[in-house]
């Protein structure tokens, strides 16, 4: 696995499968890059270059002490797309916290050589409650993830994920392994860069960054996400951005990435492709609808 040397001496681990116009995937918090295997293996064989990297302090990447907020996870993310030549004609595809990468991006480094912006489940622009942001979640809620991983991170962690894959009592749509490897992935991870990168996800406003949304934008998001509510971030981030197309997964929880791998991919690649992406559950409630009203031959 090659690694590449960030500005300030951190060494991030980097993986690049595929030929073709570079799609530069950005993980969620807790994980790492693999995370988007089964998406980067799809864009490889459809003519993409696909790549990924772990995030400072998770996965394979060092672990230093600071540099856990977003002015210095943009420059990273620049830093990498220099290392490997990927700085024309480029897509961002940020998940969860990895949409506040792409967003900071686009106003910090000006967009430079990036031509498409999506955002999976993304916790942009503002994932905390205030006055004028009271869709957001409360203070409380991310002082009781702080107490959990310092006491018990491993404790902490097993629980998280289940909402992260809207796993209940009646719903299982991801397996028992997938929980298991999500929460090896996240024990990768230092203490010290999960918990900044949590409050940095938890606090930064990227709404002044909307405005640097001046490409092609793809918003995905799911309506039962309890991770990220979509109120706050996805349909936020379109009442802003007028241009942007947002599909809404009806139902779908915040691991879309596992949940809905294949409507995802065929999304994906529809934007990239130049193709509109079809709002297909528009689509099946139609065909539903139709169904109940036409009767049986």
């Amino acid at each position: 696995m090659p690694m590449i040397e960030t500005r300030d001496g951190t060494r991030l681990s980097v993986k690049s499968w595929g030929e073709g116009p570079p799609v530069i995937l950005i993980h969620g918090w807790p994980l790492s890059g693999d995370s988007w295997d089964p998406v980067s293996h799809a864009l490889a064989e459809a003519g993409f270059r696909a790549i990924a990297y772990d995030r400072r302090g998770f996965g394979r990447s060092d672990q230093p002490s600071g540099g856990y907020d977003y002015d210095t996870f943009a420059d990273d993310l620049a830093d990498v797309m220099q290392a490997l030549g990927a700085t024309q004609d480029a897509a961002l595809v940020g998940f969860s916290m990895g949409g506040g990468e792409v967003a900071r991006y686009l106003s910090r480094h000006g967009g430079q050589g990036v031509s498409r912006a999506v955002l999976v489940s993304s916790v942009v622009p503002l994932m905390a409650r205030t006055d004028d942001n009271p869709e957001g979640v409360p203070q409380e809620t991310f002082d009781a993830m702080t107490e959990g991983m310092v006491q018990d991170r491993a404790k902490f962690m097993t629980g998280f994920f289940k909402d992260f894959f809207g796993v209940g009592l009646l719903s299982h749509p991801v397996s028992d392994e997938m929980l298991q490897l999500s929460w090896a992935t996240a024990m990768m991870a230092g203490l010290r860069p999960t918990l900044l990168a949590a409050r940095a996800f938890a606090s930064t406003d990227f709404r002044p960054d909307l405005a640097a949304f001046r490409l092609p934008t793809l918003v995905i998001h799911g309506t039962a996400d309890k991770t990220v509510p979509i109120e706050a971030t996805a349909r936020a981030v379109v009442r802003a951005v007028p241009h942007a197309t947002l599909l809404e997964y009806d139902g779908a929880p915040h691991g879309l990435f596992a949940t809905h791998t294949e409507r995802l991919k065929t999304d994906l690649l529809d934007f990239l492709s130049g193709r509109a992406p079809e709002d297909r559950q528009d689509v099946l409630d139609a065909m539903t609808a139709s169904a109940l009203v036409t009767p049986p031959v």
